[in-house]
C-alpha cells in the first residue's frame, strides 16, 4: 500500500470513530448527573402540553343526554349549553347523516331541536363554542331515544279547543297497562277555572279519567297538563308525552228520559226548555238507567245489531239500518240516543228499541223540525242524559263516559294522588 493511500485508509477510520464518539456523547451525559434524550423529550412535550393547556379555551359545554344515552326523551332530552363562552356552531343529525333542525338562543348560551325527535333514533350532536378571547371548545354526543315498546302515550277526549258540556269527564286511555299508577297520575293535573276540585279515578289499568264531584261549572274553562316525558309507567316503560290542552265548558244541558212515561225534559241551567216524545228499550231489551254522556255525534250511521250481540238463527243482526238519523252515542256497548223514521205512532205510547232512546225522525236528517234533528242541533258532546224509571239495571260507569254513576266516596277512592 502507498503512503498516499494508507494516510487516506486512516484518515476514514478517523472520521468514523469521530462520528461514533459523537453519537456517543449524544446518549451518554450520565458523568455530568444529566437527563436522557428520552427524558428530555418528554420534558419538552410537557412544557408544550401545559402551555397548550394555559391557552384553551374557557368555554364549557355540556350535552344532553349523556353520551351513549339509551331511551332519552323524544321532546326534552336534545339540548347542548355552554358556560364561559358562546355556541357557535351546534349539528345535529340521525345516525344516517339526516340534519335535525334546531334553535340557537339569542344570547348564544343554548341550543335545542326545534321538533319533537323521532322514536327510536340514533341522533349525534357535534357542538363548538368560543369564549371571551375566540378561543375554540368542541363536545361530541351520540344518543338513542326511547322506542315504542319501551314507551307509552295517553289517548285523551276532550280535544284541545273545543266546547263540550257540562258532563264531559278528561278521559285518557294509555296505549300501554300501567303498574305505576302514582307516578303517572302525578304527572297528569287537570284543574277547572270555576276552582272546583278535579280528582282522578283509574278505572283499571289503562284509563284514567277526571272530573269534579258536581258537572263542570257552564262557562268555565279546563286545564289538563300531561307532563309524563320520562315518566316510568311500567318497567322499563316510560311516557313521551309532555302538552298542554284546554277546553271551554258550555251552558247547562241536561236532559231527563222517563221510560215509563216516554217523554224527555230538556233542561238548561235549570230551566224547561222542551219536552220531547221518546219510545225507549222494550220490556225485553230495556234502556239502561243512569247518568250518560254524549260521547260521539253523528248526523248519520249504520247500525248493525250483530255489532252488540242481536243476532237472529242466522248469526245475522236483527236489524241493519244503514241511515240512523241524529245519531249520539251514550255508551261504548252501543247504546245511543236518535232519530227514527220506521217507528210510526210509537213515540210517547210504546217503548220498542233493543235499548236505544229513540225520537221522531224522517228519513235522510233534512227535516230541521223533527224533533230528532231538533235535539242533535241543540246537544253537545258532554251534554247528560239521565235515564230513570226502566227496568233495567243501572249502567256501569266505565261503560262510556258515565263516571258520574260512582258516589264521590267511590272516585276519590280510585285516585293514586
Amino acid at each position: 500500500m502507498t503512503d498516499s493511500k494508507r494516510r487516506r485508509g486512516l484518515a476514514a477510520v478517523s472520521a468514523l470513530l469521530g462520528g461514533v464518539l459523537v453519537l456517543s456523547a449524544c446518549t451518554d451525559d450520565g458523568d455530568k448527573g444529566g437527563k436522557t434524550s428520552a427524558g428530555s423529550s418528554e420534558s419538552s412535550q410537557q412544557e408544550v402540553d401545559k402551555a397548550a393547556a394555559a391557552d384553551a379555551s374557557e368555554a364549557q359545554i355540556t350535552i344532553k343526554p349523556k353520551n351513549g344515552a339509551t331511551n332519552a326523551s323524544i321532546n326534552n332530552a336534545a339540548q347542548v349549553t355552554v358556560a364561559k363562552g358562546k355556541l357557535t356552531k351546534v349539528v345535529m343529525t340521525t345516525s344516517d347523516g339526516t340534519p335535525v333542525e334546531g334553535t340557537l338562543a339569542a344570547d348564544g348560551s343554548s341550543w335545542k331541536p326545534t321538533n319533537q325527535l323521532e322514536r327510536s333514533t340514533t341522533y349525534k350532536i357535534d357542538a363548538t363554542a368560543a369564549d371571551a378571547k375566540g378561543r375554540e371548545a368542541h363536545e361530541n354526543s351520540s344518543f338513542t331515544t326511547v322506542s315504542p315498546d319501551n314507551s307509552f302515550i295517553g289517548n285523551f277526549t276532550p280535544e284541545d279547543g273545543s266546547t263540550v258540556g257540562v258532563g264531559m269527564p278528561v278521559s285518557i286511555n294509555f296505549n300501554k297497562a300501567i303498574t305505576d299508577k302514582k307516578a303517572v297520575q302525578d304527572g297528569i293535573t287537570v284543574t277547572s277555572s270555576s276552582g272546583q276540585e278535579v280528582v282522578g279515578h283509574w278505572f283499571n289499568g289503562q284509563r284514567l279519567d277526571f272530573r269534579p264531584q258536581d258537572y263542570w261549572q257552564g262557562g268555565s274553562t279546563v286545564t289538563l297538563k300531561l307532563a309524563l316525558d320520562g315518566v316510568e309507567g311500567a318497567d322499563g316503560v316510560f311516557g313521551v308525552q309532555q302538552k298542554t290542552v284546554t277546553f271551554k265548558i258550555g251552558r247547562n244541558q241536561v236532559s231527563t228520559v222517563d221510560a215509563k212515561t216516554k217523554q224527555m225534559t230538556v233542561t238548561r241551567d235549570g230551566k224547561t226548555i222542551k219536552t220531547i216524545p221518546i219510545s225507549a228499550g222494550s220490556p225485553d231489551n230495556p234502556t239502561y238507567n243512569g247518568q250518560m254522556v254524549i260521547s260521539e255525534k253523528h248526523k248519520e250511521t249504520r247500525m248493525n245489531g250483530a255489532t252488540v250481540g242481536f243476532t237472529d238463527d242466522d248469526g245475522k243482526g236483527e236489524y241493519d239500518i244503514k241511515d240512523v238519523p241524529h245519531a249520539m252515542r251514550l255508551s261504548t256497548s252501543g247504546t245511543f240516543i236518535h232519530g227514527n223514521y220506521w217507528g210510526k205512532g210509537i213515540f210517547g205510547n210504546a217503548n220498542t228499541s233493543h235499548g236505544c232512546v229513540g225520537l221522531a225522525d224522517v228519513k235522510g236528517a233534512n227535516d230541521p223540525n223533527a224533533p230528532a234533528a231538533w235535539f242533535y242541533d241543540n246537544s253537545l258532546v258532554g251534554d247528560v242524559v239521565i235515564v230513570t224509571n226502566s227496568p233495567d239495571r243501572t249502567i256501569t260507569p266505565d261503560n262510556g263516559l258515565n263516571g258520574w254513576n260512582m258516589s264521590w266516596a267511590e272516585w276519590t277512592a280510585g285516585s293514586q294522588a
